[in-house]
């Protein structure tokens, strides 16, 4: 494609500029020229920093999003521990209420190591969990098909 001429009249301070930058990197005037307009006419700075700062909020956006996920998973998880472990677990005598002060401990113990064990290498458990789990049925059902046993 031929190129067509322009003639354009520049503040003798912005023509040496133009002159001195020309002749450090030995390029023609024409082409400095060129490349200015043709930066000047493209989408700004101002355009290219606001698509990547929209593209940046899309990430986190979509970050927060499986961060809600991820909570409320760990909140129904942890109610329906709760609501299972108070149906089934008796309360104890006074008489044996120390010793099973200290077997809790000790268990307590060993689960926060299993948990450590896991979080650090094993898969998590909003990875065993279905991303498009089907609507939960009414909250009659959900309770009657999920008993806890007693028996352990």
């Amino acid at each position: 494609m031929k190129k067509k001429r322009l003639s354009a009249y520049l503040d003798s301070d912005v023509m040496n500029a133009l002159a001195d930058y020309a002749a450090k990197r030995d390029v023609s005037l024409s082409l400095i020229a060129e490349a200015a307009i043709a930066s000047f006419l493209s989408p700004d700075a101002a355009e290219r920093k606001e698509a990547a700062i929209t593209r940046r909020l899309d990430q986190l956006d979509r970050r927060i999003q499986r961060v809600e996920r991820d909570i409320g998973i760990a909140t129904e998880t942890m109610a329906l521990f709760v609501r299972f472990w108070l149906s089934a677990t008796p309360a104890l005598p006074e008489s044996v209420q120390a010793e099973a002060r200290a077997k809790a401990q000790q268990r307590y113990d060993g689960f926060v190591a299993v948990l450590g064990r896991r979080l650090a290498k094993g898969p998590k458990l909003r990875q065993e969990i279905a991303e498009d789990v089907p609507a939960a049925p009414p909250a009659d059902e959900d309770d009657s098909t999920a008993r806890p046993s007693t028996a352990g």
